[in-house]
Formats: C-alpha cells, structure tokens, sequence
C-alpha cells in the first residue's frame, strides 16, 4: 500500500507539527468553551453529518461533521473516507481536498486510499485533515470494531439548552 523509503519526510514533519499545534489549540477551546468535559453525552448520524452534545437529556450545542476515515481492529487498516464507497455524501463534506492537498505537495499519506494502521501516522493525517479542513476540533468513535474519525465544523450553542 505504500513505500515510505521514497519519501523524503521533512516537509511532512513541518506540516504536521504546525498542524499537531494547530489542533491542540482548537481541541483545548472546544472543550472549554463548549463545556464538552464532565457528564456530556453525545450523539451523531453519517446520514445528516450532524453531531450534538447533552446534558442531562438536554442538546446544548451542534455541529456538522466530516468523516476522515476510520480503523479496521481486526484487519489493522485505515481507510480515508473519500475511498470508502459505502459512506452517505453528507458527511463526505470537503474530504476530498485533504486528498488533493497531499497530491499537490507530494504527501503520499494522504491520497494512499489506506494504509496499515500506525496510530502516530493516523494522529498526523487527522490532524493535517484538520488542518487543511480548518475544523474547529476531532472527533472519534468506536462502532463495533471500527474506530471513526470525524472533523467538527460550525458549533454551534443551542438556546436554553
């Protein structure tokens, strides 16, 4: 699936420092600002790419997601999600620009359609995702023995929640 012995990392490792702090600052603000720490719940649908937090069975606060792809646990593979067919376009979103990202700078990461899962190396492509997405955080999930890993855009504060 891929030969790293070709390339050359260091433009990759720029990008993803900048990118790692990049995402810690926006992931820190999300959790603050949003009070996303403590007794939340949480629910999400691929159909709409939609995502809310509640507290105590009221929603608090929404937001769109953005697939970037997900870990088989029994195969030890991740997928992007711009090469997983089955996914609802919804929540597809701009995913496709991470792809083209990595093709127009020479990252074969990001347009490989998968790769064998190395959790530093899935860190680095969520969070260049992210990056390149401009999302205001991640998000993952585990269903069944998929990891999902989402980007979140557009929170926004449900009035009285």
């Amino acid at each position: 699936m891929d030969d790293r012995s070709t390339h050359d990392h260091s433009d990759w490792e720029a990008v993803v420092l900048a990118a790692r702090e990049r995402a810690r600052g926006r992931q820190a603000r999300m959790v603050e600002d949003f009070g996303l720490s403590g007794d939340v719940q949480y629910d999400w649908s691929t159909d709409d790419a939609r995502i809310t937090w509640s507290r105590a069975g009221r929603v608090f606060l929404t937001g769109r997601l953005t697939m970037i792809g997900s870990v088989s646990l029994p195969q030890q593979t991740w997928l992007w999600a711009w090469a997983n067919e089955g996914l609802p376009a919804a929540v597809l979103g701009d995913i496709a620009r991470v792809r083209a990202y990595g093709e127009a700078h020479g990252f074969p990461v990001l347009p490989w359609p998968g790769f064998r899962y190395d959790p530093e190396l899935v860190a680095e492509a969520r969070m260049v995702a992210a990056s390149v997405l401009d999302a205001e955080g991640l998000w993952a999930d585990t269903v069944d023995d998929v990891q999902l890993h989402f980007l979140v855009h557009d929170l926004t504060p449900v009035p009285n929640g």
